[in-house]
């Protein structure tokens, strides 16, 4: 269907992701350089699938884009109108609060809403600090990603599988996951937020101390609006993304100046995200297609090899994508003893989903939140890892999970 050269567009686009910010900074951060790379890498594969009849494509990709951003885009907009004022104490216990609070929230408003409702009270409570190079890294794993993984709302992978056929509240069978991932990255982060805050001086302490004041909610209208994108984005197609731009709309218009003002509120880390991912959805086409004719002769059946496969796939692409593109190989496989769920063996579906939502944290693109997370913290000054640094300690902090996952997998697969 495509030819080989039309797989080429998407690794020099993820290329150009992980290399430009870091070669070129200053070019980057202009929306007009970012929208001309993304173009060059994209315009081929479109114009090659318009020019050969394969523009139904192009619109299929254009639709997932369409959904996928209008629903990151009211997730931002609304919870950038709720601001969390006060400043705690920025002592490793509240932070461990704040991550686990946040693992919590990720399955109830998604991963975005809560990035984006507790980033910012994160940086400001942390604001006196000097040794914080680690927090927004291991926001973003817990977060951003493994913490949306009881739900269908949580994670855009696991909506995907709700519309598939996968009961509600199926996912809250991956409750044991959720705790190996948040038991054990909370546990690494607690060790490593000690010791950078025995490194802090007593003037820093003394700081943060006179700066604290306690939590108080304002805009609460969002809250309502934030709430009201869950089952807005369950709606069908069109229906979805003119509820969603009219909750955004709404937010933008009920909120007062001041609210965006606290919260520094800007539409760039959106744009950012927007930008890429339309270049990342119209570059997909090629490597999902070769993906799924190649499917069938992949050694790559038992579940364990399903929650790695899934999982590095989901790092560099979408996760959602890459979710469907492995539940549609593990449907085309003989079933275990267990009753199937929508058609698929349940250690299998187990492992995909595990392993499309966690290890999107395993690199700045795995996972839409991660791009928008990394914007704001580097817009209040917070200095951030190159995106091979992050992707290192990424894999370091979540190896255990992953090791603990695997061998799980493996055994219950060879119990039953």
């Amino acid at each position: 269907m495509y030819p080989l050269w039309t797989l080429l567009p998407f690794p020099l686009l993820v290329l150009g992701i992980a290399a430009l910010p870091l070669l070129l900074p200053h070019w980057w951060e202009k929306p007009v350089f970012q929208a001309t790379v993304v173009l060059a890498c994209a315009a081929p594969v479109v114009l090659f699938s318009l020019a050969t009849g394969l523009g139904h494509e192009v619109w299929e990709a254009t639709h997932e884009y369409a959904s996928f951003i209008t629903t990151l885009a009211a997730l931002y907009i609304t919870s950038g109108g709720i601001h969390l004022s006060g400043d705690l104490l920025a002592t490793p216990r509240v932070n461990l609060t704040f991550l686990l609070l946040g693992a919590i929230l990720a399955s109830v408003i998604g991963t975005t809403g809560a990035s984006m409702l507790l980033i910012r009270p994160l940086l400001r409570t942390n604001r006196q600090r000097a040794h914080t190079a680690h927090l927004v890294p291991f926001f973003i794993v817990i977060v951003a990603n493994a913490g949306g993984l009881l739900t269908p709302l949580g994670d855009p992978p696991l909506l995907v599988g709700y519309i598939e056929g996968v009961p509600f509240f199926w996912t809250l069978r991956l409750l044991p996951c959720w705790l190996v991932y948040a038991v054990s990255v909370g546990l690494i982060f607690y060790v490593v937020e000690r010791r950078a805050y025995a490194k802090e001086t007593m003037e820093s302490k003394k700081r943060d101390e006179l700066a604290r004041s306690p939590l108080a909610v304002l805009g609460r209208r969002n809250v309502s609006l934030l709430l009201a994108v869950v089952p807005a984005s369950m709606l069908p197609t069109p229906y979805r993304e003119l509820v969603l731009v009219g909750i955004a709309l709404a937010s933008v218009l009920a909120t007062p100046r001041a609210i965006h003002g606290k919260n520094d509120f800007s539409y760039t880390p959106i744009v950012d995200v927007a930008l890429v991912f339309a270049g990342l959805f119209l570059c997909l086409g090629p490597v999902q297609a070769a993906l799924s004719e190649a499917a069938p002769s992949l050694p790559v059946k038992a579940a364990w090899q399903m929650f790695w496969g899934a999982g590095v796939l989901s790092a560099v692409l979408d996760n959602a994508p890459t979710y469907s593109a492995f539940t549609a190989l593990a449907r085309g496989l003989p079933p275990g003893a267990l009753p199937t769920v929508a058609g698929i063996d349940p250690f299998r579906l187990t492992a995909i989903s595990v392993g499309a939502v966690v290890m999107g944290a395993s690199t700045y693109i795995g996972n839409g939140p991660n791009l928008m997370v990394k914007a704001i913290a580097e817009r209040a000054g917070h200095k951030m890892p190159s995106f091979l640094r992050y992707a290192a300690f990424a894999l370091g902090v979540m190896l255990p999970a992953h090791l603990l996952t695997t061998l799980g997998l493996w055994w219950l697969e060879q119990r039953y």
